[in-house]
């Protein structure tokens, strides 16, 4: 956890590694790992629909868990590819020194 005590995604990409090292026969983790990016990559995707039909659904509960699926096998995927969360929050960062619409346009151009 983190130096506060709350839970981060920090915590939850270094549990990824950890549980990602063990093998898959105990490990879900490392189970998804060893499917290269196909297999986990479908679970992001079917876990994203089930969080936009909570969504829709206006079902906060579901919408909470799902969410949850939604990051952790987000960030799966990106050990798969060797991309580290800091990355992601780099260029979240980058985003946000303008405007959602300044930077939309900056990448059509």
């Amino acid at each position: 956890m983190s130096g506060d005590g709350r839970f981060t995604l920090e915590d939850l990409e270094a549990i990824v590694a950890r549980r990602g090292a063990e093998s898959p026969d105990v490990s879900y983790t490392a189970r998804l790992l060893a499917g290269g990016v196909s297999r986990p990559a479908k679970k992001l995707g079917e876990e994203a629909v089930e969080a936009v039909i909570a969504a829709v659904e206006d079902d906060r509960d579901a919408l909470v868990s799902e969410s949850a699926d939604v990051l952790y096998h987000l960030l799966v995927v990106l050990r798969v590819r060797n991309i580290a969360l800091q990355d992601v929050l780099n260029e979240l960062e980058r985003r946000t020194a303008q405007s959602g619409l300044e930077e939309k346009a900056s990448r059509k151009a």
